[in-house]
């Protein structure tokens, strides 16, 4: 008889990757043909359906988060320290990334080697909730951009736009995500090492 195989728990079972932070591995939850946000379900680790997204409000990329990463208490003070706020939390997450590639693909549950160039430092209801920008490694296109201040404005318009509003409301004027600052690559690469920290003292308890 077969011994019994388990799916890995996309958040612990799968591997960062040998090279991080210069090189990621990036679960991706949805990509953007997706009309329905999904993500990660904590316990089980199977994707689920969070809601719809907003309006027309779809993700110019392809969007998840990177495994063994995690916003605690190291990221949020970094966060505050960075954009000058008297405190902040981590929110508690995996520390989200969206990847770049001129390839679609056509659904998420996935898993890339991504490069990270940059990112988004927002803060979602008080609480640090970076974004970090990558592109899938060996894409002929986007690997020709090193760092965040390559990508053409309009791309960069359309994810800051997404992340600005994908958690409005209808009706509801008052925003709740603002981005603080956009960072590039060194800075990047400083923040996943510190998910990397955060989720060795705070989820596996070394």
């Amino acid at each position: 008889m077969e011994p019994l195989q388990f799916k890995a728990h996309p958040w612990h079972g799968i591997s960062i990757g040998n090279e991080a932070p210069n090189f990621v591995t990036a679960f991706i939850e949805i990509v953007p043909t997706d009309t329905v946000k999904y993500e990660i379900d904590k316990q089980s680790g199977y994707l689920k359906v969070d809601r719809p997204q907003k309006f027309s409000n779809i993700i110019p990329a392809l969007y998840g988060f990177i495994p063994q990463t995690y916003s605690g208490k190291k990221s949020g003070a970094y966060s505050a320290q960075q954009s000058q706020r008297e405190s902040l939390n981590g929110d508690s997450d995996p520390l989200d990334i969206c990847v770049l590639s001129e390839r679609n693909i056509t659904h998420g549950d996935i898993i890339l080697k991504a490069i990270p160039i940059g990112g988004f430092r927002l803060i979602d209801k008080g609480e640090a909730d970076d974004k970090i920008v990558a592109v899938m490694a060996k894409d002929e296109f986007y690997t020709g951009f090193k760092d965040i201040s390559d990508i053409p404005s309009s791309i960069l318009q359309r994810l800051k736009h997404y992340f600005l509003t994908y958690k409005n409301m209808p009706g509801i004027e008052e925003h709740v995500c603002e981005i603080v600052q956009v960072y590039g690559r060194e800075e990047a690469l400083k923040v996943i090492e510190l998910g990397m920290e955060d989720y060795k003292i705070e989820i596996l308890k070394q």
